[in-house]
C-alpha cells in the first residue's frame, strides 16, 4: 500500500476522532472563583462519609426471601432517624467519576480516562479540599486521588496494597473489614496522640470510608450471589460499630453528621459503566446532626417502579442527582461549597430553620454564578464582539435584579418565596454553564462535516483516477486545464486566500491550537479535490457514452441501503443475523451453485451457524466453561483434519503445526483448572499465569515460523490467534471464533472459485505474490470488488458485535483475564480485553489480505473502497451524536461514533498487522524452508 496515504489517512482520522472530545467532552472546569460559605452556624462539626463501592439501590433496600432486611441498622435509620432516597448517577458509571461527582460536585470529563483512576487530569476543588482536616481509608485507586496538590497538607489517607484487590480471593469482604479496623485504630491512637486528638476536636472535619468489598464481590461473583449480599450485611454491621465508636469518642455531643451512599451500581452480570438503572440508581441515607428525621410520604411520590419490593411506601423518598451530595455535605459542616460543583443543595435533607435553608441555597447560587461569570468572560474574550451572543436569561441586569429580589425576600422573612426564586436562579446558572460549554459546538461540528466530505471526495477521486478505467483513457481537455480560473495555480491561490482568512479569524479570537487543525484541514482537503475537477467531467462523459445513469442510480441506492444496514446493526445486533442469512444465499445466484456444490453448502452452513451468535445474550452475563472446552476440542479436531487433508510439506511446518496443537491442549488445561480454582475460591496457580503469558507472547511469533503459502499461513495464523482467545473465553465466544475461522476459509474459496480459480492453484499460491501485484500493472477495480469490500466491512462488524455490543462499555467481563491476572489492574486488563476484541478482526483482515492475492488486485484498491464505506458510516454516526435525552441515549450515541472511528483507525493499523501475520518470516526460517524445499 501507499505508505503516504496510510499515514495521511491515519492522521486525518485521528483528527476526526479527537474532534468528538473537543465538541462533546471539553472540561467543564473553570478556575479563579472565590469560595462561598453559608454565613450562619453549621449544625455539625464533623462529617462521616461511607461509600459502598458498586452497591445497587435495589439490593440494599429490598427485603430478602424471608422478608428480612440485609441492612438492619441502616434500615432502622431510614425508618426513624434519617432521610433516605436514591442518588442518580451519570454515564460513565465508573468508580473515579462517581467519587468525583460525590465529593467535588461535578461530572468529570472524559480526559480523566487518560489518567486512570489515581491522578487528577486537572485541578479541581472538593469537599475534602475545603475541610479543615480529612482522613480517608480504602482502595489505592480512590483515596489518594483527593490528596493531591493543595489538599496534601490536610487530607490524610491510608490504603491497603493493590494486591488485596484480588478477584480470586477467598474473602473479599476483608477489604471493608480492614477499613473499619483502621478507623478504630485511629480513634484509639487519638487517646494518646495529642496532635491527632486536637485535630479530631476541630470543626469542619471529614472522615471518609471507601468500602470496595461489595464492588469486588460483584465483579467476582455477580450482584445476586451470596457473597455480594453477605457483604452488604458486613458493611451494615461495620457502619453500626463505627458509628458507636465515633459517638463514644465524641461523648455523644450530637455534632456528627453521617452520609451513606454508593458511587455506582452494577449489572446482573457483574459489570458497570453504562446507563442501565441497575448501574445508575444508588442508595443514599443521611442522619445525624443537621439532617431531617424520617418524614411521612405516599406511595405515589415516585412512580418509577423500582421501590415496589423495598416496602418503604410510608417513608418519604428524597431522590437527588449524585453531584447534589457535595453541597449537602458542605452545608452540614459549614465549609465553602466546592467551587466547581454543579450540584443543587437538596433541602429535604436539612433539619434546620428556613433562614438557614434560604441562606445555604443562596450560597449555592453564588457559587454557581461565579462559575458562570468566569465561563462567560472566557468565551467573550475568545470571540469577536460582532459574533458573540450572550446567554439572555442571565444578562447582567437580570442577574442583579434576581439577587436583589432574593435578598429582599429573605429580609422580609419570606423564606419559601426566596428559596423558589433562588432555585430559578440556580437553574439559569446551570443552563448558562451548559450554553457556554456548547458555545462552539455548531462551529466545530460544521468544520468537521466539511472536512469529512472533503476526505470522502478525495478518496473517491483517487479510486476513480488510479483504480478504474474511467480516467485512464481520458483525453486531456487542455482548454479547461489552461483556463484562467481552473488552473491548479489559481486554485491554490484561491484556497490559500481562504486559509489565510480562517487563520486570521482564529488568531484574533485566540482559539485553541486544535481549532486551527479542525478549520484548516477542510481547506487543504478541498484544495486537493478541486485541483482534480476534471475527474467529474470524465465521470459524466463515461456515463453518457455507456448510458449508465440508471445503473449508477441503482448501485448508489444499493450501496446506501447496505451502509444503512451496517449502521442499524450498531443498534440492533439481530440485523447481523439477517445479513448473514442473506449472504448465505449469495452463491446460489452465481455459477457456483452448479459447479461447486460442496463449497456452496459449506458457505451456506457456516453463514447460518454464524447467524445464531448475534441473537445470543451478550458475552459476560453468564459463564459456561463447558462451552469453552467444547470449542477447544472442536478446534483440535479441526486442526487434525486440516493436517490430514493438507499435511505440511516441510519438516519445519510439521514441527510448528505440532507445537500449535500442543499449545491449544495446554490452553484448554489452563482454562479449565483456572475456572475450577476460581469456583472453589482457591486462587489461580502462578504457574498457570506464567504459561498463559508465554502462550500470548508465542502466538505473535509462530506465524513467522511457517511457510508463506496462503492456506498454510492462514491455518497457522488462525491457530496462533485461537490459543490466547481460548484463555480469555468465558462462554460461547470461543465457539464463535471457531465458526468464524471456517467462514473465512469458505469466503476465500468462494472468491477464488468465482475468479475461475481451482483449489490446486489456491494450494500453490503464496503471500509472496503481494509484492509482485503491488509492483506490476495491476488490474482495475470491477463491480464484484465493491461486494468484496462490503463483505469485509460486514465481517469486521460480525467480529466486533457477534458476541456482544461493546457500544456499552459494561459488556467487558473481568473474568476473561483471570488466566493472566486476578489482581485489579485497569490498564493491563483493558489491554487484554482489547486484544480479545481485535483477534476476530485480525482473522478477517488476514483473509482479506489473501483475497487480494487470489484476485490479483492491489491491497490499496480494495482498502480505499472499505475506507469510503467506513467514512460514510462515521459521518452518519457523527450526525447521530446527541447531548439531549437520557444519559444512556447520549452515551450510546457518542459510543457509536467512537467505535466506528476506532474501527477505521484500527483497520489501518490491522492492515499492516495482517501483512506481518501473512508475509513476515524470520530470515533464518526462510533459508531453512528453501533448503528443505530443495531437498
Amino acid at each position: 500500500m501507499n505508505w503516504q496515504l496510510i499515514v495521511g489517512g491515519f492522521l486525518v482520522h485521528l483528527v476526526f476522532f479527537s474532534s468528538i472530545f473537543h465538541i462533546y467532552f471539553t472540561s467543564p472546569l473553570v478556575h479563579g472563583m472565590p469560595p462561598h460559605t453559608t454565613p450562619l452556624q453549621a449544625p455539625a462539626d464533623r462529617l462521616v462519609l461511607f461509600i459502598g463501592d458498586g452497591l445497587r439501590a435495589d439490593k440494599f433496600y429490598e427485603l430478602d426471601q424471608n422478608g428480612e432486611t440485609r441492612a438492619p441498622y441502616l434500615r432502622n435509620i431510614i425508618l426513624n432517624e434519617g432521610t433516605w432516597g436514591v442518588s442518580h448517577t451519570r454515564v460513565p458509571t465508573e468508580s473515579r467519576t462517581g467519587h468525583v461527582a460525590l465529593i467535588a460536585g461535578f461530572y468529570e470529563d472524559v480526559s480523566a480516562i487518560t489518567k486512570g483512576w489515581k491522578e487528577n487530569p486537572v485541578e479541581f476543588d472538593s469537599v475534602f479540599n475545603q475541610s479543615r482536616y480529612t482522613w480517608s481509608w480504602g482502595s489505592p485507586d480512590i483515596v489518594p486521588m483527593f490528596a493531591k496538590g493543595g489538599a496534601a497538607d490536610h487530607v490524610f489517607y491510608k490504603m491497603y496494597p493493590s494486591e488485596s484487590e484480588d478477584f480470586a480471593g477467598i474473602d473479599l469482604a476483608k477489604l471493608d473489614l480492614w477499613v473499619f479496623d483502621e478507623v478504630e485504630k485511629m480513634l484509639n491512637d487519638a487517646k494518646t496522640n495529642e496532635n491527632l486528638k486536637n485535630q479530631l476536636q476541630s470543626e469542619k472535619i471529614v472522615l471518609f470510608l471507601h468500602l470496595l468489598g461489595i464492588d469486588t464481590n460483584g465483579h467476582a461473583h455477580k450482584p445476586f450471589s451470596e457473597e455480594y449480599l453477605q457483604n452488604i450485611e458486613i458493611v451494615d454491621k461495620g457502619i453500626e460499630e463505627t458509628v458507636q465508636r465515633i459517638e463514644q469518642y465524641f461523648n455523644h455531643d450530637g455534632r456528627t453528621a453521617y452520609v451513606f451512599t454508593a458511587d455506582h451500581g452494577m449489572t446482573d452480570w457483574g459489570s458497570h459503566g453504562a446507563g442501565h438503572p441497575h448501574e445508575t440508581l444508588t442508595p443514599l441515607v443521611a442522619w445525624g446532626a443537621g439532617v431531617n428525621k424520617a418524614q411521612l410520604g405516599t406511595p405515589d411520590d415516585h412512580e418509577d417502579g423500582f421501590q415496589q419490593g423495598w416496602k418503604l411506601p410510608h417513608i418519604k423518598r428524597c431522590d437527588v442527582n449524585q453531584a447534589d451530595i457535595a453541597p449537602l455535605m458542605a452545608s452540614l459542616i459549614g465549609i465553602p461549597f466546592p467551587r466547581n460543583s454543579v450540584g443543587v443543595l437538596p433541602l429535604d435533607y436539612l433539619n434546620n430553620s428556613d433562614l438557614y435553608k434560604a441562606e445555604s441555597l443562596l450560597t449555592n447560587a453564588f457559587q454557581m454564578i461565579e462559575q458562570y461569570e468566569v465561563k462567560e468572560a472566557h468565551m467573550q474574550s475568545t470571540t469577536l464582539s460582532v459574533f458573540f451572543t450572550p446567554f439572555k436569561p442571565l444578562l447582567a441586569s437580570a442577574k442583579v435584579d434576581m439577587l436583589r429580589r432574593i435578598r429582599t425576600l429573605i429580609s422580609l422573612k419570606k423564606y419559601q418565596e426566596a428559596i423558589e426564586l433562588t432555585k430559578e436562579l440556580i437553574d439559569h446558572a446551570i443552563e448558562g454553564l451548559n450554553y457556554y460549554q456548547k458555545y462552539d459546538r455548531l462551529f466545530l461540528g460544521t468544520s468537521i462535516v466539511v472536512g469529512y466530505l472533503g476526505w470522502i471526495a478525495y478518496i473517491l477521486q483517487i479510486v476513480i483516477r488510479y483504480h478504474t478505467t474511467i480516467c485512464q483513457k481520458r483525453v486531456k481537455i487542455d482548454q479547461l486545464r489552461n483556463s484562467v480560473f481552473a488552473s491548479p495555480r489559481n486554485i491554490n491561490i484561491m484556497f490559500s486566500g481562504i486559509g489565510t482568512i480562517v487563520l486570521l479569524l482564529l488568531l484574533v479570537q485566540k482559539s485553541p491550537i486544535m481549532y486551527y487543525i479542525y478549520c484548516l484541514m477542510p481547506v487543504f482537503l478541498w484544495n486537493q479535490v478541486t485541483k482534480q475537477y476534471h475527474v467529474v467531467t470524465d465521470i459524466i462523459k463515461y456515463l453518457s457514452q455507456n448510458h449508465w445513469y440508471l445503473r449508477l442510480f441503482i448501485y448508489c441506492c444499493l450501496c446506501g441501503l447496505t451502509i444503512e444496514i451496517l449502521v442499524l446493526s450498531f443498534f440492533h445486533r439481530e440485523l447481523l443475523s439477517v445479513g448473514l442469512l442473506g449472504i448465505a444465499c449469495f452463491p446460489l445466484f452465481t455459477s457456483l451453485r452448479h459447479s461447486d456444490k460442496p463449497v456452496v453448502f459449506g458457505w451456506f452452513v457456516s453463514c447460518c451457524i454464524m447467524a445464531l451468535f448475534p441473537m445470543l445474550p451478550v458475552v459476560g452475563r453468564n459463564s459456561n466453561i463447558n462451552l469453552v472446552v467444547f470449542a477447544g476440542i472442536l478446534l483440535l479436531l479441526s486442526s487434525v483434519l486440516a493436517v490430514y487433508l493438507k499435511p505440511p510439506q516441510h519438516f519445519p511446518g510439521k514441527v510448528v503445526t505440532s507445537l500449535q496443537i500442543i499449545i491449544i491442549c495446554v490452553s484448554l488445561v489452563i482454562v479449565y483448572t483456572t475456572s475450577v480454582s476460581i469456583s472453589r475460591k482457591e486462587g489461580v496457580m502462578w504457574l498457570s499465569q506464567v504459561f498463559s503469558w508465554c502462550i500470548l507472547i508465542v502466538s505473535f511469533i509462530i506465524p513467522s515460523l511457517t511457510s508463506r503459502q496462503i492456506l498454510s499461513r492462514l491455518m497457522n495464523s488462525v491457530l496462533s490467534l485461537m490459543s490466547p482467545y481460548l484463555l480469555m473465553s468465558v462462554t460461547y465466544e470461543s465457539l464463535f471464533l471457531v465458526v468464524l475461522s471456517y467462514l473465512m476459509i469458505f469466503w476465500l474459496i468462494v472468491e477464488h472459485k468465482l475468479a475461475k480459480g481451482s483449489l490446486a492453484k489456491l494450494n500453490s499460491m503464496s503471500f509472496d505474490e503481494v509484492h509482485v501485484i503491488e509492483e506490476s500493472n495491476p488490474r482495475c477495480l470491477e463491480l464484484p470488488d465493491i461486494r468484496r469490500a462490503f463483505f469485509f466491512v460486514f465481517f469486521v462488524l460480525i467480529g466486533f458485535f457477534g458476541t456482544g455490543n461493546i457500544a456499552s462499555i459494561n459488556s467487558f467481563e473481568t473474568s476473561s483475564v483471570y488466566c493472566f491476572l486476578t489482581v485489579f489492574n485497569p490498564f493491563v486488563m483493558g489491554a487484554l480485553l482489547l486484544y480479545k476484541i481485535i483477534i476476530p478482526i485480525i482473522m478477517v483482515t488476514c483473509t482479506f489480505q489473501a483475497i487480494h492475492v487470489t484476485q490479483q488486485v492491489p491491497t490499496k484498491s480494495l482498502f480505499l473502497i472499505v475506507l469510503f464505506m467506513s467514512d460514510v458510516m462515521a459521518l452518519h454516526f457523527f450526525f447521530l451524536v446527541r447531548d439531549t435525552g437520557s444519559w444512556l441515549e447520549i452515551g450510546t450515541s457518542i459510543s457509536h461514533y467512537v467505535i466506528v472511528m476506532c474501527m477505521i483507525l484500527f483497520l489501518m493499523i490491522l492492515m499492516v498487522v495482517a501483512k506481518l501475520y501473512t508475509t513476515a518470516t524470520f530470515p533464518w526460517m526462510s533459508r531453512l524452508l528453501k533448503k528443505t524445499h530443495v531437498q
